[in-house]
């Protein structure tokens, strides 16, 4: 019984591995998702779901509109002229915004290993808990693939100054 299932699981490894090997061929052939994945933290998968799923960049105003359709923004208890901001609404787009935390988190313990070039991401390494870290980079992630989809371009990595 056991050797089925081993045979079984194989059998789906490399299904899997075909696949990838698909999403991978048609990321590369498509322009929007070369240019998707010029920034850290999105490859092949992300960029073709990217390409695939979201809608139009001019739909959205603004990049923070295109975030919390994601819902990658933080819920709003404001009042009086005082603003308190909650916790990641997550109230949009469910599949885009547990792929943008995967390649978030990859680029945060990337960053926690080896150092960043992104002083941005440094300073918030430093001040704030890993787990806000990776859904910050992952409304900031957000926020650039608006930008390159409505604006065109690819990323340009920020210089670290000293």
């Amino acid at each position: 019984m056991l050797s089925l299932l081993v045979v079984q699981l194989q059998s789906l490894d490399e299904r899997v591995a075909v696949f990838d090997r698909e999403i991978a061929r048609r990321a590369r052939e498509d322009a929007e998702a070369k240019r998707l994945m010029t920034i850290p933290g999105i490859g092949p998968i992300t960029a073709t779901a990217l390409a695939a799923l979201a809608p139009s960049a001019t739909t959205f105003k603004k990049g923070h509109n295109f975030a919390a359709w994601l819902g990658l923004t933080p819920l709003q208890r404001s009042s009086g002229g005082k603003q308190k901001l909650g916790e990641t609404s997550r109230m949009g787009e469910r599949t885009l915004r547990r792929l943008l935390i995967i390649g978030a988190s990859a680029a945060v313990r990337w960053a926690m290993r080896k150092g960043s070039r992104d002083p941005w991401l440094s300073q918030m390494l430093e001040r704030k808990p890993p787990m806000l870290v990776i859904v910050a980079l992952a409304n900031k992630t957000a926020r650039i693939v608006w930008a390159l989809l409505s604006k065109g371009g690819t990323y340009r990595t920020p210089v670290l100054q000293c």
